[in-house]
């Protein structure tokens, strides 16, 4: 299936009496890398919890694909094809590699397999499908969160901080994956990230959230000339 983009008008988010997200506006091209950036407390996370459908939109729209999802429930939008890597991982400790993946299938047509792109992006997890999650290195777990969102088939994959805690070599081996899948052309990537370099190196096109808002947007290649860096050291 054509990968589709994600295109967001007017978000609004309230957490009590905070007003969290103001007007978010932004488009998640199909084929691109999207890199959000923002430094901590900023929204990031009520943004992916509001596009998973984990949290109501107070106001505003979420289209996917041509698709109204505003009202959606979070499985709903897992079947129209949103998958998200949360922040931390998630993984299931006490569960081997094989079962943390075939997760991924729970919303797949019976009988379905792990695709053998997942393989392909981290040959670590086909080594180890017998090895309980719980025993993986931090930078492996992160390798089979990513492979268990990809087992689902996403049109839309959402990536939240996954260089977070992880030795450098298996960054470079995350930003070899995230640029193939890119390349591939079949889905969009919403990648949240802080760590500048890895953002910069992967983003077709970038945004800049402060305060609950998007203040900055423009090619990934302008990013160093825009300031972007220094608009995250403030």
């Amino acid at each position: 299936m054509a990968a589709e983009s994600l295109v967001v008008t007017g978000l609004n988010q309230f957490y009590g009496g905070s007003h969290i997200l103001r007007d978010v506006a932004f488009e998640v091209p199909a084929g691109q890398v999207t890199t959000l950036l923002g430094r901590n407390g900023v929204g990031k996370t009520t943004l992916l919890r509001t596009l998973m459908g984990l949290v109501p939109a107070a106001r505003g729209t979420v289209v996917f694909g041509g698709r109204d999802l505003t009202r959606a429930r979070p499985e709903e939008r897992a079947r129209a094809g949103l998958s998200l890597v949360p922040q931390g991982r998630e993984i299931f400790g006490r569960l081997t590699v094989a079962e943390n993946l075939e997760m991924g299938l729970a919303g797949r047509p019976a009988g379905e397999k792990v695709p053998e792109r997942v393989f392909e992006l981290f040959p670590v997890l086909r080594q180890m499908l017998r090895r309980r999650g719980g025993d993986l290195s931090g930078g492996q777990q992160q390798q089979l969160a990513i492979g268990r969102a990809l087992a689902m088939r996403p049109r839309l994959l959402i990536l939240d901080e996954p260089t977070e805690g992880i030795q450098p070599s298996i960054i470079k081996d995350i930003e070899r994956a995230i640029r193939a899948l890119a390349q591939s052309g079949d889905m969009a990537i919403l990648l949240v990230e802080q760590y500048y370099d890895f953002a910069r190196s992967l983003a077709d096109q970038y945004l800049v959230m402060e305060r609950g808002e998007i203040v900055a947007r423009g090619a990934g290649a302008a990013m160093d000339a825009d300031g972007v860096r220094e608009r995250l050291a403030v």
